[in-house]
C-alpha cells in the first residue's frame, strides 16, 4: 500500500509538472482539491505547449507502461480527442538494454540448460531492447540461426503496480463522469491489461506465430518464421532468425529492382486475408517488424516478426467493417451512417441523416484529392473523429484493425506513392461479401448449427412473452435516452473531455491518498 502511495504522488508529480492541471479549470471541483492547485509549486512550470505534448511528456517519463497506455489511447477515436490521439502516435517505449547476463540466467533457469548446451553460439549484444523484452542472436546446437527473446527482469511486478494504479483511478472517474461510464474506461483498462499481459508471455506469442505460419502455409505473400516451442517458455522465446531487408530501407530495395508496385498490392492483399478469411491478424505491423525478401525481385514477399499482439474480430463486426469499407469506397455516406448506428456504435437516439452529413462534411473534401493521395485507413480515422460527437463508442478490437490499415496502408504507399487500395480492395470485398452469404454455404452453416436452433425455438415462447412487455417500455427508453443525449451535449466540448477526464482522475485518486 505504501509504495502504491509513493508511486501515486511520483505519478501525480510528473503530471503537475507538465502543467496538466491547466485543463481542469473547468470542473467543478471539491474545495479542498482546487485549493491544493492552486497553492501547488506547479504552478511556477510554463502551460504554454498544446495539450497533446504536454500530456506525450508526463507519459514518457512515468515508464513504460504509461507509453504504450499512451499509445493504445492513441488508436481510439472514439475516446480521444484528434490532436492528442496526432501527438500520441509518436511515443516510443525503447529502453536501454539490461545485462546480458540476466538473461543467460533467466534462459538457463527456464530451460534448466547451460547456455552452452542450448546454443553453440550466443551473441552477448541485444539485437533490440523495448520495454518488454530484448533479443539476442544465437545458433542452436545443431548450426540453425535463432532470435531468442527474453522478457525484461522486474517487468511483470512494474506491470501489475502501474495496471493497479490505472484500475483504481478509472474506478474513480467513472463515479464521477457520465461520459467515462459510457466509454467503459475501467474495462478499457481491464483489456489493456489483458494485452500487455499476454506480451509478457512468451507461449502466447509463440502459438500465435504458429497459428499465423498455418494461416499462410504454401502461400508466397508472407513469410512467418518458425517457433521452437521446445525451446519456449513464458519468459523466453526461441525463434527462426529470418534475414531480410527492412521494409523502410527503399534505397536497398531500389538498387536490388524490387517491383515495388506489386510489393505494395501484395501487402493490402496480407491485410485482407489476415481480416476477413483467417479473422487472425498481426496488430503491429510497424516497420521495425517488416522485412523483405528480395531473393526473385520480380516477385518480393514479405517477412514479419513479433507477433505478441493479434486482434480477432467478431462475426458481427467482421461484417460491418466490410461493409463500411464498401460503403466508403462508394461514397456511401447514407449506408456508413446506418452501420454505425445498427452496430451500436454511435448513440441510439442518433438521427440517420444529421449523422451521414456530419461524414459527408469529414470525408467529401478527401475525395477531392488526387486518388493516389488518398488514404483508405486515414478516411476511417476521419469518419470516427466526426462521429465523436455521437458519443462513439467501440470495441478495442475494431482499433486495432484501423491501426493495422493504417500502418499497412502507410507502408504501401511509401513503397509505392500511387499505391491504389480501393481498386484491390473492393473487388475483393464484394466477393467477400457474396461468398460469404452464399445460400449453400447458409444452409451448411443452419446444419452445423442445427442443435442452437432447436434450443432457441423451444425458449421462442419465453422469449416472445419478454418481447411483448419490452415493446410498451420502448418510447419511454427512447425519451430518456433523448433526455440524457441533450444533457451531455450540454456539458464539456468534446474535444476536451476524455484528457480532462484522465487528469481529474489522478487529482481525486491522489488527494484520496493524501487526506486518508
Amino acid at each position: 500500500m505504501l509504495k502504491d502511495l509513493f508511486r501515486l504522488i511520483k505519478i501525480l508529480h510528473i503530471f503537475l509538472k507538465a502543467r496538466v492541471d491547466s485543463d481542469l479549470e473547468e470542473f467543478n471541483l471539491p474545495k479542498l482539491i482546487r485549493l491544493f492547485l492552486l497553492i501547488s509549486p506547479w504552478k511556477l512550470y510554463s502551460a504554454k505547449e498544446p495539450r497533446g505534448k504536454r500530456l506525450k511528456k508526463a507519459l514518457e517519463e512515468s515508464g513504460p507502461i504509461f507509453i504504450k497506455f499512451g499509445q493504445l489511447l492513441s488508436t481510439r477515436p472514439d475516446a480521444m480527442p484528434s490532436d492528442i490521439a496526432n501527438t500520441l502516435k509518436s511515443l516510443q517505449d525503447d529502453l536501454p538494454p539490461f545485462p546480458t547476463d540476466q538473461a543467460t540466467n533467466l534462459i538457463e533457469k527456464e530451460m534448466d540448460s547451460s547456455i552452452n548446451e542450448i546454443f553453440s553460439d550466443f551473441d552477448k549484444e541485444p539485437i533490440a531492447a523495448a520495454s518488454i523484452a530484448q533479443v539476442y542472436s544465437a545458433n542452436l546446437a545443431d548450426g540453425e540461426p535463432v532470435a531468442v527473446k527474453v522478457v525484461r527482469p522486474g517487468i511483470r511486478k512494474a506491470i501489475e503496480r502501474d495496471i493497479s494504479l490505472m484500475k483504481r483511478l478509472a474506478r474513480y472517474i467513472e463515479k464521477k463522469s457520465n461520459d467515462a461510464r459510457r466509454l467503459k474506461l475501467l474495462k478499457l483498462v481491464l483489456e489493456y491489461e489483458s494485452v500487455i499481459l499476454a506480451e509478457l508471455n512468451m507461449k502466447v506469442e509463440a502459438s500465435n506465430i504458429k497459428q499465423t505460419k498455418r494461416n499462410f502455409v504454401n502461400n508466397n505473400l508472407l513469410y512467418v518464421p518458425e517457433a521452437y516451442l521446445d525451446l519456449t517458455s513464458e519468459n523466453v522465446l526461441v525463434m527462426e532468425r529470418i534475414e531480410g531487408i527492412p521494409v523502410d530501407n527503399v534505397e536497398v530495395l531500389k538498387e536490388l529492382g524490387v517491383d515495388f508496385k506489386l510489393l505494395a498490392e501484395r501487402g493490402v492483399e496480407i491485410f485482407l486475408k489476415q481480416v476477413f478469411i483467417d479473422n487472425f491478424f498481426h496488430a503491429d505491423m510497424h516497420p521495425g517488424n517488416i522485412f523483405i525478401n528480395a531473393k526473385n525481385p520480380e516477385s518480393p514477399s514479405y517477412v514479419a516478426v513479433d507477433y505478441a499482439i493479434v486482434g480477432t474480430l467478431s462475426e458481427e463486426e467482421q461484417f460491418q467493417i466490410g461493409r463500411m469499407l464498401v460503403a466508403v469506397i462508394g461514397r456511401n455516406f447514407k449506408e456508413v451512417a446506418n452501420i454505425l448506428i445498427e452496430a451500436k456504435w454511435v448513440n441510439a437516439s442518433t438521427r440517420q441523416n444529421e449523422l451521414e452529413n456530419t461524414i459527408r462534411a469529414a470525408c467529401e473534401p478527401i475525395f477531392d484529392q488526387p486518388l493516389e493521395k488518398i488514404n483508405f485507413g486515414e478516411m476511417l480515422l476521419f469518419i470516427f473523429d466526426s462521429a465523436r460527437k455521437f458519443n462513439l463508442s467501440m470495441q478495442p478490437s475494431l482499433m486495432l484493425l484501423q491501426k493495422t490499415l493504417i500502418n499497412i496502408e502507410g507502408l504501401g504507399k511509401q513503397l509505392y506513392p500511387s499505391l491504389d487500395f480501393w481498386s484491390i480492395a473492393n473487388p475483393f470485398l464484394k466477393n467477400w461479401i457474396s461468398e460469404r452469404y452464399d445460400p449453400k454455404k447458409i444452409t451448411e452453416w443452419a446444419k452445423q448449427n442445427s442443435l442452437n436452433w432447436i434450443e432457441k425455438a423451444r425458449k421462442l415462447p419465453e422469449i416472445a412473452e419478454t418481447a411483448v412487455e419490452q415493446i410498451g417500455k420502448i418510447e419511454t427508453y427512447q425519451k430518456e435516452s433523448e433526455e440524457r443525449h441533450q444533457e451531455l451535449l450540454s456539458k464539456l466540448s468534446n474535444e476536451k473531455r476524455f484528457f480532462n477526464l484522465i487528469i481529474l482522475g489522478f487529482a481525486i485518486v491522489a488527494f484520496g491518498f493524501l487526506i486518508s
